[in-house]
């Protein structure tokens, strides 16, 4: 039997779930199981337990795509162990990958330690968009602006922009973007 799985993770994703829900009956799915419910609390899951539970040898788990079904690499293969207890593979469309090979298991365990390396990205960069936004990002300490001081020195010693430059270790532009302040 081929049994789809299909998730959104906000209640607003109708259209991403009505899209999901086509593709998995146009591949075939017999019984898909639908939820709408954040991957991040991964105990709510209770659709994604019902379909695995119901998962029987020979049966194929498929998904759209694969963060539909797991965030971490951990999760994955915890996916896939219960799924190979009963002798079941899981297929993804998106990724063409299908676990009943071992090609297929490899490029899913290679293709899921790439997905949450990205995700892992994005999350760091929301923090910091976060951060930004709230007044906490301060972002990289001005180099030549700190040594305004020694620049004008320098200038008044005689020395021209470009040795100005070079003896502080910073642009050429900065020494003259000092010298206009």
């Amino acid at each position: 039997m081929i049994i789809g799985y299909a998730r959104t993770s906000t209640l607003d994703q109708t259209a991403g779930l009505e899209a999901q829900e086509r593709d998995l009956q146009a591949a075939g799915c017999e019984r898909i199981f639908v939820e709408q419910v954040s991957s991040v609390d991964m105990v709510a899951r209770a659709k994604l337990a019902e379909a695995l539970e119901f998962v029987r040898q020979g049966d194929t788990l498929v998904v759209t795509k694969l963060d539909r079904l797991a965030r971490s690499v951990a999760h994955l293969m915890e996916i896939l162990a219960k799924l190979d207890t009963k002798g079941a593979s899981l297929r993804i469309l998106g990724m063409g990958i299908d676990t009943a090979t071992p090609t297929g298991k490899l490029m899913l365990t290679i293709l899921g330690g790439v997905a949450e390396f990205e995700r892992a990205i994005m999350l760091e960069r929301q923090r910091e968009g976060i951060a930004k936004a709230e007044g906490k990002y301060k972002g990289r300490k001005p180099t030549a602006r700190a040594q305004a001081d020694q620049v004008q020195r320098l200038k008044a010693e005689g020395l021209g922009a470009s040795e100005i430059a070079e003896k502080l270790g910073i642009g050429r532009a900065s020494v003259y973007r000092i010298l206009a302040d």
